[in-house]
């Protein structure tokens, strides 16, 4: 008889499931995988090692494009590692202003997840009901920080500049009628405040209209229920962090258990999911995303308040990390010599090492940085949440189908960007 061998193909690197270049050498017995092999380094971006020529103050827009889809969450983790080492105060306005733009990223990381998730398992109206959202909260990361991706909006020391109040209004073109722009501008009339106000109180409707279209649709369930089981226990030895532990039952969230910025004035809840398939993972970022809601309901609150509680610098006003407002550069020479001398040498962290994590969309993002008492880093190290749940695939995948191998890439939530670095 003729002996059998087990088929081995690739999967990737480019996969439209694949997200972004990642590929996976799958041997399969017929159509079940015996083994699931992820090769990664097709997207190394070096970023840990640029960080070594580059100023404290210049690596911060690589953290951006690690993770491009929660690019202030990246920033967050670094600036709070060079602040450790500096020793540095931020304000209490720039602390809310970051917890509110990281939910905003939050709730822009997971859109994208579960819109390209259903889309990979062949879902296609969804990202076309998430892509609607993601549009609104684009426009806000342009308005505060002048880039829609990109944003290197967080400093050492606080934030680049202060909420704006005025909103980019949308203009007749040969697209859009006089009485769209209309409707499209009625929220854009006031402060970014106002505008992400109006947004916090559309979007549980939105999130409903997901639900609808995923939650009990019997197609969506058979693709996700039982597919890349994880027991709490084999979470917590994998490593995993964020929703793929949380997915597992598990209810550890460094935003509750280690708080850091303000979020211990927050109020919301953490969602633990059951069966820690990748059905139950979905329902874990549904719910996130209302919670996040929440928490930038309540910044929105507190900054909005003009009393003393509310107002205040965005950035600390020690101008050996950060630089004078420019009004006060123009006039006075100490101030021009300071501005001088961070953008040309950049700022001097005292020796020493910190570690910094934050509460990442995708699980816990840190970054280790260690310093020589020089104007660069000497060392960057970052972990990315994403790189211990690609090491899991093998364990996710064995036993099922060709098929829900995309179904577990798309439950990883992978961006390959930081787990290349």
């Amino acid at each position: 008889m003729a002996e059998i061998r087990n088929y081995t193909i690739n999967f990737g690197p480019q996969h439209p499931a694949a997200h972004g270049v990642l590929r996976l050498v799958l041997e399969l017995d017929g159509e079940v995988i015996v083994r699931a092999d992820p090769h990664i380094g097709l997207l190394h971006r070096g970023t840990e090692k640029l960080a070594e020529t580059k100023t404290w103050l210049q690596t911060v827009p690589y953290l951006d494009r690690l993770d491009y889809v929660s690019m202030m969450c990246n920033e967050h983790a670094y600036v709070m590692a060079v602040e450790k080492l500096l020793g540095v105060e931020v304000p209490l306005r720039a602390q809310y202003i970051r917890v509110m733009m990281d939910e905003v990223t939050r709730i822009l990381n997971h859109l994208l997840n579960i819109g390209t998730h259903a889309l990979d398992i062949g879902a296609m109206t969804m990202v076309l009901y998430t892509f609607r959202e993601r549009e609104d909260l684009m426009d806000v990361y342009e308005a505060v920080s002048g880039a829609r991706l990109h944003a290197a909006y967080y400093r050492p020391g606080g934030v680049y500049r202060d909420l704006p109040d005025r909103m980019p209004q949308y203009e007749v073109n040969k697209f859009k009628n006089a009485e769209t722009v209309r409707r499209l501008n009625e929220a854009r009339q006031g402060s970014l405040l106002d505008f992400l106000e109006d947004f916090t109180n559309r979007f549980p409707t939105y999130v409903d209209e997901y639900e609808t279209l995923l939650t009990d649709n019997r197609i969506w369930k058979q693709r996700t229920v039982g597919v890349g089981v994880v027991s709490p226990e084999r979470a917590l030895q994998l490593g995993f962090t964020g929703p793929m532990l949380r997915g597992s039952g598990v209810e550890w969230d460094l935003r509750k258990k280690q708080p850091y910025e303000v979020y211990d004035r927050m109020e919301f809840d953490v969602p633990v999911g059951v069966n820690g398939d990748c059905y139950d993972r979905y329902l874990v970022r549904i719910e996130e995303m209302r919670q996040a809601n929440r928490i930038v309901r309540q910044c929105i609150d507190w900054l909005r308040n003009d009393s003393a509680k509310g107002a205040g610098p965005v950035i600390t006003d020690n101008h050996k990390v950060a630089p004078p407002p420019r009004e006060k550069m123009k006039a006075g020479m100490e101030d021009l010599i300071h501005h001088f001398k961070l953008f040309t040498e950049g700022m001097h962290v005292p020796p020493g090492e910190a570690y910094a994590a934050i509460e990442h969309p995708k699980g816990e993002f840190g970054v280790y940085a260690i310093s020589d008492g020089g104007n660069k880093p000497y060392r960057i190290k970052l972990r990315s949440p994403g790189f211990p749940h690609l090491a899991a695939t093998d364990e996710l995948a064995k036993g099922h189908m060709i098929a829900d191998a995309t179904a577990i890439i798309g439950t990883i939530d992978l961006v390959l960007g930081d787990t290349d670095r």
